[in-house]
């Protein structure tokens, strides 16, 4: 062999045993070199590999974690929108609440269009066909209750984020909800100044309340409300001056609030009456009763038993018809109701 070959190569000897010839391996220097480079390489290769492999899957947790804390912070947010759903509801009972205690209070009541408490005077009136077609829509109270709700709701609605929204639409939705707080936050304020003042004023009024009708007469169903209706006997329009409430045949009615009895008898139409002055302007009067318990001159209070309900007179069926009036003048009597 050629010493200078044998010089640029690596020779591994292997003793087989101390009779048997050594074993002799001849490797190339350059050889060995070129198998040691391409190893390292592929070693390299392989921690590129792998780090790769380990930083991407550190990602796709943390793209997991990140998803299952967008979810949960929109349940959040969702079960928080229908918490201030309830509030903003409750709010906007008070309100209607305070109004109602300032109409039986006697105080300036804060109007609106299509306020509810315009009653009209009078028993049932028939209305032109005419005049219902042209200028007088016959409206029915869930109508006009419906539609004073929609004036008195505030337009700004809660949002609830969606999974990957902008920057911007976060902004947005932050305003929304930010709108919806100080809005919240006003009205109860606003809402809390104007119960205090009303139960000041109901402090110095113990009379007047007292004097105020505030309770259902008797227990049972509205079958014909206040307004304009179609009159049950001709089919023709006409206003309804009270509130047609259902019942059992002789169930009892009470009187809504302290009064006299200044009327009792029996009227062509409402059948066996009885008719009561609270003062202050205001009247009530219950009709088409079985019979009523009370006498002319007699002082009553609120709960009190002053007739049965019946039927009498021209009626389709066993039922109390309630009229308020104050000043002379018909009103919605679910507009006394706190119950």
């Amino acid at each position: 062999m050629d010493p200078t070959q044998q010089d640029d190569a690596y020779t591994i000897v292997i003793f087989r045993g101390p009779r048997a010839k050594p074993l002799r391996l001849s490797f190339p220097r350059h050889i060995l070199r070129n198998i040691l480079i391409i190893g390292v390489v592929l070693l390299l290769a392989d921690i590129a590999v792998l780090s790769h492999y380990v930083v991407r899957t550190q990602e796709v947790w943390e793209l997991h974690s990140l998803r299952s804390e967008v979810l949960s912070s929109r349940q959040q947010v969702s079960a928080f929108s229908d918490a201030f759903d309830g509030l903003k509801s409750r709010v906007l009972s008070i309100k209607e609440m305070n109004q109602r205690m300032r109409v039986m209070l006697g105080i300036e009541v804060e109007r609106s269009d299509g306020d509810l408490l315009n009653g009209r005077g009078g028993e049932e009136t028939p209305i032109e066909n005419d005049a219902v077609g042209q200028n007088t829509p016959v409206l029915n109270e869930a109508t006009q209750a419906g539609m004073l709700a929609a004036r008195e709701q505030p337009c700004t609605t809660l949002l609830i984020p969606r999974l990957g929204a902008s920057e911007a639409e976060a902004a947005t939705m932050e305003r929304g909800v930010r709108q919806e707080i100080t809005w919240l936050l006003n009205e109860i304020g606003h809402q809390e100044s104007a119960t205090q003042k009303l139960m000041d004023e109901a402090e110095k009024r113990k009379d007047r309340w007292n004097a105020t009708p505030s309770i259902w007469p008797v227990r049972g169903w509205v079958t014909s409300g206040f307004g304009p209706r179609l009159s049950p006997f001709t089919g023709r329009p006409a206003l309804h001056d009270g509130l047609d409430i259902g019942a059992a045949q002789r169930t009892p009615v009470r009187a809504p609030a302290y009064g006299r009895v200044t009327a009792i008898g029996y009227h062509a139409k409402l059948g066996h009456i009885v008719r009561l002055d609270h003062g202050y302007g205001i009247e009530t009067l219950y009709g088409h009763m079985a019979k009523h318990l009370v006498k002319r001159g007699q002082r009553i209070k609120r709960g009190d038993v002053i007739g049965l309900v019946g039927s009498s007179g021209l009626s389709t069926g066993p039922h109390l018809h309630y009229m308020i009036k104050v000043k002379g003048r018909a009103v919605n009597p679910r507009q006394y109701i706190l119950e």
